[in-house]
């Protein structure tokens, strides 16, 4: 597992063995040691350390092969004396805690421990190719060389101001380099630096000799690489010290994580090299080193895994060996708990080549029920099991049926055992809401990021529903802000699933997507392969915008037409004007000022009073007729008794005349 301090961008070890290759060690996620066979294709060896998971291994280095006595063997005699074969043996195991392990193969077991010689995490372990010794780089600077005769530190010193992140010994174990803010190389008889190397602006995560040949006849190269750099940088060591920039690069598709060299002896010969990347990728160069060379180098030849499904998903390589034969070289490709080994003849003369392989990516771990002591409890088929652990929980607690356990006579009966205490006890009636009713569980915003996550991670449609059918903006909202990261793809997988679906849930589900895309915008744009995530949604959003504008169009044209059409109808509704007046009002002053006014006049008509008189006295009798009719009306009654007096006051005057 890589560590947290010093280099970040630390890969899970996985190292073939030297010569034969007939060993693969890696150390996977649960942080223990694994050595699979690659003949056989299975696992040799399992190793746990004590402290696997709070000091849990960083870097691995084997030792040199050497001659390994396998216990007391009857003499052989002349005819039948075989050479002794060397085997891989030793390796080293630097971990987090500063500490660096010896695990011995043929044995089976821990070798020993080397302690005391580091404060920090250790990155990187080499071994010297001839002595007994060993190199240890770490978080503190410091540069440890190791007896493994003793088990002591022999020295140690301050390699660079940040920490030491690789480290690599010449062939001829004479000269030691060093990574930290810049490359420096050592000289192991005086502990002293030989030269400097910059160019870097990230860690060094590999360094390696690629030539054997002596410092001093500038044919002596090496390669680096760092995190985040897709660049492979080789150095040329010259003997005038003008050895400031990289002489040839080696372009990668992503930072190397793991090298396999065949060093180059002479000018005449190639160094061969093959990178395994940390996108799962294999370049493999060839490469005659003599001298700068301005253009980088591309690969002669990439080669990628991929399943055989209908759409093939790409299959990481975890490390390569090369073979003696140019075209042969063993892959080791899957996850690291359940690695597959393969020699392969590559065709090199192709550009890109694309391996197709069934691996079973479930794996079969299985363990003996004997040997755990860890019991399972027996759950029911209507029981659900929420994760403990999580905030926001307040599921309820059923209490089982107590009926099948046996308990002892001596017990009172009237004492509850624990666990009918535990089950009287009903967590689901916890409100904090004041007027929420007894007996309903109060969702959390805490509890809708779990629910969610549950949701997803078992596709679960109940809880799916139940979590988005919330329409509370600030709900929605903190639910997806506090999701974990891994979870936000599948999210937005969901959300487009059902965007897909009735127009009614997809208004809910775009306010879910707002907020998604609100808080982990720069979560997304940092994954590869966003454009093959996304393209369903995009397609379905542009395809339902591409119809909005001539829809918005249609609309108006509708809305005008309905509008007229309400218009013309309300027009032709309306009834002819009635003229007949619902009120009458008439003044009572009226025929007092004609009276008046008549009175004021000069009789000018004297001559003829006689019709005058008659045409009064009709005048009166018709008056009388009314009154008689309008017996109730008081204001008629005025009106006449005011004419009957004007015709009084005439017939005075004419008598008079």
């Amino acid at each position: 597992m890589a560590t947290d301090s010093g280099i970040s961008s630390l890969q899970l070890p996985c190292v073939f063995s030297p010569k034969s290759r007939q060993y693969l060690a890696l150390c996977a996620q649960d942080g223990r040691l694994r050595i699979w066979n690659t003949d056989s294709k299975t696992l040799h060896q399992e190793f746990v350390p004590s402290a696997h998971l709070s000091a849990t291994c960083t870097c691995i280095a084997w030792g040199p092969c050497r001659t390994v006595k396998e216990g007391p063997q009857r003499k052989k005699r002349k005819s039948e004396a075989v050479q002794v074969e060397e085997k891989a043996d030793l390796l080293a195991m630097g971990t987090a805690a500063g500490s660096v392990l010896i695990y011995s193969t043929v044995k089976g077991a821990l070798h020993c421990t080397l302690d005391g010689g580091h404060s920090g995490g250790v990155n990187c372990v080499q071994w010297h190719p001839e002595d007994s010794l060993l190199y240890s780089g770490s978080d503190d600077t410091n540069i440890a060389e190791w007896d493994l005769q003793t088990g002591k530190t022999r020295s140690k010193w301050k390699a660079d101001r940040a920490a030491v992140t690789s480290l690599c010994v010449s062939p001829d174990g004479k000269l030691l380099l060093s990574a930290g803010q810049t490359i420096k190389m050592w000289d192991l008889d005086t502990k002293e630096v030989y030269r400097k190397f910059t160019g870097h602006s990230t860690a060094v995560t590999t360094l390696c000799f690629a030539t054997t040949r002596p410092p001093d006849s500038n044919g002596l190269y090496f390669l680096s690489g760092a995190a985040h750099d897709r660049l492979l940088s080789v150095w040329q060591v010259r003997e005038d010290g003008k050895d400031k920039n990289s002489v040839v690069s080696f372009t990668l598709t992503d930072e190397p994580q793991h090298i396999d060299l065949v060093a180059s002896n002479s000018k005449e010969e190639a160094v061969r090299l093959a990178v395994v990347c940390k996108d799962g990728q294999l370049h493999l160069f060839e490469h005659f080193l003599n001298g700068p060379c301005k253009k980088p180098l591309s690969p002669s030849c990439t080669v990628q895994m991929s399943d055989t499904k209908e759409s093939p998903m790409p299959i990481p390589l975890l490390a390569a060996a090369l073979g003696a034969n140019t075209r042969t070289v063993l892959l080791a490709y899957g996850n690291h708990l359940q690695p597959v080994m393969e020699k392969v003849e590559i065709n090199t003369a192709e550009r890109h080549v694309c391996l197709t392989r069934d691996v079973q990516t479930s794996l079969s771990l299985s363990m003996e029920t004997t040997v755990s002591k860890v019991k399972t409890p027996i759950v029911k088929a209507n029981c659900r099991v929420l994760v403990p652990g999580l905030p926001g929980h307040q599921a309820p607690v059923k209490g089982t049926s107590q009926g099948s356990e046996k308990r002892k006579k001596d017990t009172d009966t009237k004492e509850m055992s624990i666990a009918e205490r535990l089950g009287e006890i009903d967590l689901s009636t916890v409100s904090i809401e004041k007027g929420a009713p007894k007996g309903t569980a109060s969702l959390q915003t805490d509890n809708f990021a779990v629910l969610l996550v549950q949701g997803l991670e078992s596709n679960d449609a109940s809880i799916l529903n139940k979590v988005f059918q919330t329409r509370k903006e600030m709900v929605i909202k903190k639910t997806v802000a506090r999701l974990p990261l891994p979870a936000v793809l599948p999210l937005v997988e969901e959300l487009t699933k059902r965007l897909q679906g009735h127009p009614f849930t997809a208004v809910l589900m775009v306010r879910w997507l707002k907020a998604v895309l609100m808080h982990h915008t720069s979560y997304l744009a940092s994954l590869p392969d966003l454009v093959t995530k996304l393209g369903v949604l995009y397609h379905m959003i542009e395809s339902r915008v591409k119809m909005f504008h001539k829809l918005t169009k249609l609309h108006g044209k509708l809305y005008l037409l309905t509008t007229q059409v309400a218009t013309n109808d309300s027009s032709n509704t309306v009834s002819d004007v009635d003229h007949t007046a619902k009120l009458v009002y008439e003044e009572e002053s009226s025929d007092e000022d004609e009276a008046s006014g008549d009175e004021g006049l000069p009789d000018v008509d004297s001559d003829h009073w006689e019709e005058e008189e008659a045409m009064e006295e009709t005048v009166e009798d018709n008056k009388e007729e009314d009154e008689d009719d309008e017996d109730e009306d008081p204001d008629s009654r005025t009106e006449s008794k005011a004419n009957g007096e004007e015709d009084m006051e005439h017939e005075n005057e004419s008598e008079e005349e």
